[in-house]
């Protein structure tokens, strides 16, 4: 099946830069969230960033214009899924409310079409087994920032069938991004190397060895990372690094995914990095507070 439309659930941080993406590449988007706000809040987002590669002359104020006609904000699930011929959930990363989703899309999706999840860690394979299509099912991790990074983690799940893998692999290479397949288990590979690693900085702070700083120095200078850990935190959120290093845990049962407690601690506080305003560094003037 050709992909024309793309429904794209979500217009957060990673959705609304999945959606600006394919958008750029010429597919018709639905841009899909529950509220109206979101929606505005996403588009107002895209525009910055289309406007920020104009500057940089990646592409032309037509291509500009042309690439945020192609996106079509709505709060309609049912109406938006029958018309889709590729969808890419990038809602919250909670187990339940990906499966509902995914129940709900698969009963107005036409069949054939695929369902692909921006899943940071939860099993694809759970994810299908709420569809009549496990066939179908597919995870298509991004990173962030989507129209930056070349990375799309591909993952298989138990049921997923060679004609999916092999649509969705060559769709991202018409997105002009770099497809890895993996299989189906916590983390999958991006986020069961890093985020023992970022926990493990956490951790370095909590004990007292470093501050945020000394540790984010140490990996930068003497390790060649381009951002220190803590700082990626910030950058990814600590709500959505607590939530990752919780399915690794529970998945794997290894000690080792035990989330930091100073992690837990600043997540209840609502301390969740540059999004709140304040995590291991402070982020008010970017708050306007």
């Amino acid at each position: 099946m050709e992909t024309k439309t793309v429904l794209v659930i979500g217009a957060g941080t990673m959705g609304n830069g999945i959606a600006h993406v394919f958008a750029q590449y010429g597919h018709e988007v639905l841009l899909l969230d529950v509220q109206r706000q979101f929606l505005k809040n996403g588009m107002a987002t895209i525009a910055a960033n289309l406007e920020r590669q104009v500057k940089k002359g990646v592409l032309t104020n037509e291509e500009r214009r042309k690439t945020i006609a192609r996106i079509h904000p709505t709060t309609r699930l049912s109406t938006s899924a029958a018309a889709a011929d590729f969808v890419v959930e990038a809602a919250t990363e909670h187990l339940e409310t990906k499966r509902t989703l995914f129940r709900d899309i698969d009963k107005s999706a036409r069949p054939g079409v695929i369902l692909a999840s921006n899943t940071s860690s939860i099993s694809i394979t759970l994810l299908a087994s709420a569809t009549s299509r496990p066939d179908r099912v597919i995870g298509m991790h991004f990173m962030n920032p989507v129209p930056v990074m070349k990375l799309v983690e591909v993952i298989r799940g138990h049921a997923t069938s060679d004609d999916t893998m092999q649509h969705v692999v060559a769709l991202c290479k018409r997105l002009e991004k770099t497809p890895v397949e993996v299989n189906d288990y916590p983390g999958f590979v991006a986020n069961r190397v890093l985020m023992p690693m970022i926990n493990e900085a956490i951790d370095c702070v909590m004990e007292g060895v470093a501050t945020p700083d000394a540790v984010d120095s140490v990996m930068k200078l003497g390790m060649g990372h381009p951002m220190g850990p803590l700082a990626l935190a910030d950058f990814i959120g600590l709500d959505v690094c607590l939530a990752i290093m919780n399915v690794m845990h529970e998945g794997l049962g290894e000690p080792r995914y035990r989330p930091s407690p100073l992690l837990k601690k600043m997540v209840a506080a609502g301390q969740l990095g540059k999004k709140s305003g304040q995590g291991f560094y402070s982020y008010k003037e970017n708050k306007g507070t």
